[in-house]
């Protein structure tokens, strides 16, 4: 007689046996066990219980040696065929398994507490979208990719205040208006806010947010307002380029050179590259937009990939902000040791008596990034990871900024009880610095310690908005995005922090980083200027950020890129052993390379770099080394390196040691 099998993708499955697993369906569950569906099933030896999701069904005659499905977790299936070929599309990219992919896709696991609304999409002021001339040009370039009903993909180049928002929005109207959805994406929780604000002003109700710091509850409330068809417009962070959205006609990813589109864990996917598939299946618009776009895109638009267009002047046509260098060797010559030189603090007072706001920018949290005793040299690292600890003026403690791991700062070196000495500098001791100087000033500071809690970032940002403080102090979160008419004056406390990094983004990181909290300055009706601190004034990203000259500086970084070899000219492909042994984890990676080796002999075309430790080698007492596949990431060359990471796996040797691939490395 036959039965009902159910192919399932089970969550305790890892990446070298990820396949579909029969099941048989009971009886009872046959009406209700449909693709889409999430099941619980018994997995591996011991039967345990294990989460899955349906992928197929079929008809089978012998199930004897099948097991059951244990039981349905969901009434109807939460997961649409699109997401289950996106999932397997995923599976082959990302060297992840099916259900990882899935996951990525499912709601929070709790129950919806909304009331069910009528669907209404209320909006304000339909018509009331005022372009530049210039904007007009760009908006008239990209209707017609819209309504082409064929995949297009473009890349917005619009300096900073040019008033790439507006575009959008006439877009996004132009798409609803054909019965089309639509999705922004944003690259920081900090921008959601003010996103949201500025399109619900427009879309009303229609608009939903997704983001990971939303409580389950809110996050599933959204989702389901967006999986029945409530909204039509989705904004939110890298996740939300899954959001249950049909008939999509637009994705916009809004400063589309951001790293935060990348994901750090299973699966390793850009929000670009996911946008890409579902643009492609529904024949809609991807716009891609930045004042300083990633080399990849930039390659991408010049080799005709994506349509390219441009917005070269600020919406308010004003000018952008003059920019001075300052050189902190000299600061330091004349006897200033602070991190705010001489020419900052007074530009800082003038803003002040003027009644007017500043930004300061600098890439690191904390106080001290080192603390190391001034007789011996003794320097305090963490106990599990390979990097110091950073101390934290607000609860006296070292920190390990990988694992989370603290001690209390002791008084004196353990080694030879000789004085300590704080070295470095972090957002804590600026403030601190900024506190001595301007006693009387309130100052924000916004980076991870202080935007932990729930709607933190909103508070935080609406106050300075409201004029609460005059100094606003982060981390990256106060680059990009952030529009304050007060703002007249923005300083990048250390623009050399990310020039050194063992990263062959470094200038690429630097160079944005710069040019876009630059940008912060001067929105309004006030005009508005920046400094910019370092002790390399004539290195050349410090010199092309300071005069806002992408142009040149994308000339510059291709033909490095094109002499290396690196992305996106050739793609690195990253394998990476871990375990808690390190001879064993670097032996690993040495068989892994000889094992591809073998797959890849005779083919010129591909490289193999390494194998080397990560630049931070020990990360939660795991020892971590890698190997880069440099190549021409296709099919075939995923299919090779997947084979070999399950025969890897199956090594006794390797016992103890994994082995994960990122097809498209940030670090």
């Amino acid at each position: 007689m036959s039965s009902v099998v159910a192919q399932v993708a089970v969550s305790a499955a890892t990446f070298h046996i990820d396949k579909p697993y029969d099941y048989l369906v009971p009886p009872e569950l046959v009406n209700k066990a449909l693709s889409g569906v999430r099941v619980l099933v018994p997995f591996g030896r011991g039967n345990k219980m294990s989460e899955g999701v349906i992928l197929t069904l079929k008809i089978a005659d012998d199930v004897t040696k099948l097991k059951t499905v244990d039981s349905l977790i969901d009434e109807k299936p939460i997961l649409s065929a699109e997401n289950l070929k996106l999932a397997l599309w995923m599976s082959d990219r990302f060297f992840c398994t099916v259900y990882d992919a899935l996951r990525s896709m499912m709601p929070a696991k709790v129950s919806s507490k909304r009331k069910k609304k009528e669907k209404e999409h209320k909006a304000a002021n339909a018509d009331d979208i005022r372009l530049s001339k210039e904007q007009q040009v760009v908006y008239d370039e990209l209707l017609p990719l819209l309504d082409s009903n064929t995949p297009e993909a473009a890349l917005l180049y619009g300096v900073t205040g040019s008033g790439k928002t507006l575009v959008y929005i006439k877009l996004i109207k132009a798409a609803l208006s054909s019965d089309k959805t639509a999705i922004v994406l944003v690259p920081e929780i900090a921008l959601t806010p003010q996103t949201v604000s500025i399109f619900s002003s427009h879309f009303g109700d229609a608009v939903a947010v997704l983001h990971s710091a939303l409580a389950n509850g809110q996050r599933y409330d959204e989702w389901k307002r967006i999986h029945d068809a409530d909204v039509r417009v989705v904004v939110g962070t890298r996740s939300a380029v899954f959001a249950p959205l049909t008939n999509i006609g637009l994705i916009v990813i809004d400063e589309e050179q951001e790293y935060t589109y990348k994901s750090g864990n299973p699966p390793r996917y850009h929000a670009r590259e996911i946008a890409k598939y579902r643009i492609t299946h529904s024949s809609g618009l991807l716009l891609m937009a930045s004042a300083t776009p990633s080399v990849d895109s930039m390659y991408a638009a010049k080799t005709g990939k994506y349509s390219l267009l441009n917005l070269k002047n600020r919406f308010n046509e004003r000018e952008l902000p003059p920019v001075l260098v300052v050189d902190m060797k000299k600061e330091l010559a004349t006897g200033n040791d602070s991190s705010i030189s001489s020419v900052l603090r007074d530009e800082l007072e003038k803003n002040i008596n003027a009644g007017e706001q500043s930004i300061l920018f600098i890439n690191r949290r904390g106080a001290n990034p080192v603390v190391a005793c001034g007789e011996c040299g003794f320097t305090y690292k963490c106990l599990h990871c390979s990097v110091s600890m950073t101390y934290h003026i607000s609860n006296k403690r070292l920190l390990c900024h990988y694992c989370g791991y603290s001690i209390p700062t002791p008084e004196s070196c353990p080694e030879c009880s000789g004085k300590l000495k704080y070295i470095g500098t972090g957002t804590q001791k600026v403030e601190v610095e900024l506190n001595e100087l301007f006693p009387d000033v309130k100052i924000i500071r916004m980076e991870a310690d202080t935007t932990s809690r729930v709607n933190s970032h909103k508070k935080l940002l609406s106050d300075f908005r409201k004029q609460k403080a005059q100094i606003l102090l982060g981390t990256q979160m106060v680059t990009k995005g952030l529009d304050f008419e007060n703002v007249t004056l923005v300083g990048v406390i250390s623009a050399d922090l990310s020039l050194y990094m063992s990263d062959y983004r470094s200038n690429e990181k630097t160079f944005s980083l710069i040019t876009q909290v630059v940008g912060r300055s001067g929105r309004g009706e006030k005009p508005g200027r920046a400094i910019i601190q370092t002790f390399t004034p004539e290195h050349k990203v410090i010199s092309l950020a300071s005069n806002q000259d992408y142009d040149g500086f994308y000339e510059s970084e291709i033909s490095i890129r094109q002499l290396l070899g690196s992305p996106p000219v050739r793609d690195l492909i990253a394998l990476t052993t871990i375990g808690s042994n390190e001879s064993k984890v670097a032996a690993s990676c040495s068989r892994l390379k000889a094992s591809l080796q073998g797959y890849f002999r005779g083919d010129s075309s591909i490289k193999l770099l390494g194998p080397a430790p990560t630049a931070v080698s020990k990360v939660n007492n795991q020892y971590r080394y890698r190997l880069l596949v440099n190549c021409v990431n296709n099919k075939r060359v995923r299919e090779v390196i997947a084979h070999v990471i399950k025969q890897f796996a199956r090594d006794n040797l390797n016992r103890g040691v994994t082995v994960i691939a990122d097809a498209d490395v940030y670090d």
